[in-house]
């Protein structure tokens, strides 16, 4: 069986189409900048620099996982009074109000699902380093679900949007947002990069590799 790249071919990210490299050898020069001629784009037989960029990403978002998670990340003040609440304390405070399901979609959202994308990613660097060849379709479907599901991290962001739009036109009520949201959304936008930086391909690039005795 021959690979695109042996075959001197490579896929777009954008229109998905088929390109035929330059080189006679596509393995020669993998960060030549080449030209969809479909759409135009930009396009690599594998993006540069792909594994140091996603360590710096991921490295970056988990420095800022732990004062997202520290950090209030809203004040909610009802008739004069309140307390600002972090990530944790606010799905316990939902939990003691009875609204139980919005506090463990708040938890899987906000917790759950942006440690687990940090811990994949940091699995498949680490895979990727140590050139291994375990299991690459599981570790692929690994990587396409954790890039699929990562966008979904935001929603307790979009919920804190809602509520300070909402409320600030009453006058018994008023939310703020805190620096553990920004941390938060900070943390959210360099997981989803380092997701789309890190290329899948390289995982298949071992299994490929001619074995010399």
């Amino acid at each position: 069986m021959i690979t695109a790249r042996e075959a001197g071919l490579i896929s777009c990210n954008f229109c998905h189409s088929l390109n035929r490299a330059c080189l006679d050898d596509s393995r020669a020069d993998l960060a030549l900048q080449m030209h969809c001629h479909v759409c135009g784009s930009v396009i690599h037989s594998r993006i540069p620099n792909s594994i140091s960029k996603t360590w710096a990403l991921v490295i970056a978002a988990m420095i800022l996982y732990v004062p997202a998670n520290t950090l209030p990340i809203m004040t909610v003040v009802l008739w004069g009074d309140g307390k600002p609440d972090n990530i944790m304390s606010g799905v316990l405070s939902l939990v003691g109000a009875g609204m139980w399901p919005l506090a463990l979609l708040i938890f899987v959202a906000s917790i759950v699902i942006p440690i687990a994308k940090l811990l994949t990613l940091f699995g498949l660097l680490i895979s990727v380093r140590l050139r291994s060849t375990w299991r690459p379709v599981e570790r692929t479907q690994v990587y396409r679900f954790t890039e699929f599901i990562g966008r979904w991290s935001m929603i307790d962001i979009f919920v804190i949007g809602i509520l300070v739009a909402l409320v600030q036109f009453g006058t018994v009520a008023r939310v703020t947002p805190g620096m553990g949201a920004l941390c938060f959304a900070a943390v959210v936008i360099l997981t989803m990069i380092a997701a789309h930086s890190f290329d899948p391909r390289l995982i298949w690039d071992v299994i490929k590799e001619p074995t010399h005795e």
